[in-house]
């Protein structure tokens, strides 16, 4: 997926999820500002998106309907809306990847069916998905907090990917889940 990078890290009791802003079209940057890291189910679930805009937004939806079936099982919507996404004909068509978290799970979900959970509480997403990732696993040891991380690392995605930019938008989520400052 081109035009993106989404960052997870979950680190000391906190899960957080960033993303940058850049929509891209080709060659051209049409937006800036996109917020493709947001909260679902009453905000109890953040995640973020890497694809096409309009078929993220869809997932979302059917997301939010899984979540509302399943109240607390974010695995189990998770993994049934990866069945519909593999078999239904319309979803099956959709172009992106979403990366959830809980304040127990987070996963990675594609529309070849995986829905897949982190190694070492860090996974990334997108065009620029790899560099953050490096740069989220070096600093996994430096004393920095799940926030920090994420923002550091996709800082550093930014100087290398020509489809992410520094404007990020972050999402968090604590285990025990008091209101985080912003």
């Amino acid at each position: 997926m081109h035009a993106t990078t989404i960052l997870m890290v979950r680190k000391d009791g906190r899960v957080v999820i960033g993303g940058d802003g850049q929509v891209s079209l080709g060659p051209t940057i049409v937006k800036g500002n996109a917020r493709k890291v947001r909260r679902l189910s009453k905000g109890e679930v953040i995640g973020g998106f890497a694809g096409s805009t309009a078929d993220a937004f869809t997932l979302f939806e059917r997301l939010e309907a899984k979540l509302e079936q399943y109240p607390g099982q974010l695995t189990r919507a998770c993994v049934e809306l990866t069945k519909d996404w593999r078999t239904d004909r319309y979803l099956r068509r959709l172009e992106a990847m979403m990366l959830v978290a809980d304040k127990e799970v987070g996963l990675l979900l594609s529309g070849s069916g995986d829905v897949l959970e982190p190694e070492g509480g860090i996974m990334a997403i997108g065009s620029g998905g790899n560099y953050a990732l490096a740069a989220a696993r070096a600093l996994a040891d430096s004393g920095m907090d799940a926030e920090a991380m994420v923002r550091r690392s996709l800082g550093i995605a930014a100087e290398i990917c020509v489809y992410t930019n520094g404007n990020i938008v972050i999402e968090s989520l604590a285990s025990d889940q008091r209101k985080l400052p912003d």
